[in-house]
């Protein structure tokens, strides 16, 4: 890469102190004399706001809500840094901000919450919800993070979203996608390890379900070992992580009660667990299936080096780095996922929705020729942006979950002007 990770580190501090921050608001109304206030403010501004008394869905017509998105955290799980708290996690905050406008040409507002109270986080998105078009949930921790997305995707009346979970899962099936079809092998027939229970892989799970994969043929592994009926902690999972407690009674058709055993035979394994190297043990690859695939996406330092399990027969490697092929980035789903979410102002982001922004970054990849080393897109593949958001918003319009309709060729277009117009705009600064 060039670089050491001190470096970079060195090079933001002093970034971040030049700038004082990396985002702001700026003006889209030119205002040339204060008389334009007239218009834009007092007594203008009354009409517009009478227009969304009658409508409050007028709101995204007329105010900047059609493509506002809050990036909602309260710091407990911020990146490899753990729980920080939400003054720490801004900076991270706003470099998410930067990724929705550049790729996404999507407004996206920092708002780390002081409170680790999964309720009031809960509450105070339900109260800020006329503000925005959508909610980013970030880097907060599990299992806090499934009943705060739970609870407020069925309260609110915007899409919201849990990029841990619902980014990390859509990514890794898109990858998933074709490196089942170059290994031959078929979605309703694979044995799939998910070595890791946090919020990327229990969503993951869900997520290759609703795909066509069979429950009874995933096999998850925590730290405490595989999760299976009859596991002497199952009665406080239950109460502590019923979303766990809910996988452990589906998964595991065979009933195995040990890592080597759910391995053996296994067709992948998708990791998403805590720094390697040596998380995953070599000898357990070599016991997997013919060609098996790996995906070890911990980062910086992936569960297993790539090298190393390719010498143990992994056909095809991923893992959540750049400087490796196949790297699976949460980047290439997000941006255009909201991106298509905000242009026909939906109402929720449906998992049929993220399955299809996974299927197009997969049809894009067909296109390019997949390979072992390309199994999904880069970030530098611009061109996939507004078509996964031109796909997904076409989704939400056949599930009636849209509140504008527009044909593929108008969302494709429209999208496709407005990151443009963001990536020239953020390059061209000083």
């Amino acid at each position: 890469m060039g670089r050491k990770l001190e470096d970079f580190g060195k090079l933001a501090l002093e970034i971040s102190a030049k700038y004082k921050g990396k985002i702001q608001i700026t003006p889209k109304a030119p205002v040339r004399s204060l008389d334009d206030f007239s218009v834009l403010y007092t007594p203008g501004v009354a009409a517009v706001s009478q227009e969304i008394t009658k409508d409050k869905d007028l709101s995204f017509r007329y105010t900047y809500r059609w493509n506002a998105v809050a990036i909602v955290t309260d710091g407990s799980r911020v990146l490899g840094l753990g729980n920080i708290g939400p003054e720490a996690a801004m900076p991270v905050m706003e470099g998410k901000a930067l990724i929705f406008k550049f790729l996404g040409g999507v407004d996206a507002v920092p708002l780390p919450l002081g409170t680790s109270d999964g309720d009031k986080l809960v509450e105070t998105v339900k109260i800020l919800e006329p503000a925005f078009g959508g909610i980013n949930l970030e880097d907060i921790e599990s299992p806090k993070c499934f009943y705060v997305l739970e609870k407020l995707r069925s309260l609110l009346n915007i899409p919201v979203w849990h990029d841990d979970q619902q980014g990390t899962a859509g990514a890794t099936l898109a990858g998933l996608i074709i490196a089942l079809e170059l290994s031959g092998k078929k979605s309703s027939e694979v044995k799939i390890v998910l070595y890791g229970t946090g919020a990327a892989n229990i969503a993951t799970a869900h997520l290759l379900n609703k795909y066509g994969v069979p429950y009874k043929n995933m096999y998850l592994i925590d730290s405490a070992g595989v999760l299976y009926k009859g596991r002497k902690d199952e009665d406080k999972l239950k109460t502590e992580n019923p979303w766990k407690y809910e996988l452990l009674k589906e998964t595991n058709g065979e009933g195995v009660t040990t890592v080597e055993e759910a391995f053996r035979g296994a067709d992948v394994v998708i990791a998403a667990s805590r720094q390697g190297p040596n998380v995953i043990k070599k000898e357990w690859i070599r016991s997997m299936a013919d060609d098996p695939i790996v995906f070890a996406l911990a980062n910086p330092v992936p569960e297993i080096w790539p090298s190393e399990a390719k010498e143990a027969g992994a056909k095809i490697v991923a893992t959540g780095r750049g400087d490796f092929p196949n790297q699976v980035n949460n980047s290439l789903i997000f941006p255009g996922v909201f991106r298509g979410a905000l242009d026909v102002r939906a109402r929720t982001i449906t998992d049929e929705m993220v399955i299809e922004a996974s299927r197009e970054l997969a049809s894009h990849v067909r296109e390019r020729g997949p390979s072992l080393d390309y199994i999904i897109p880069k970030m530098t593949e611009w061109e996939i942006y507004p078509r996964v958001a031109a796909a997904v918003a076409m989704k939400a319009l056949k599930q009636g979950v849209a509140r504008r309709s527009l044909s593929y060729d108008e969302l494709y277009e429209n999208a496709r002007k407005i990151i443009e117009n963001a990536r020239n705009h953020m390059s061209s600064i000083a």
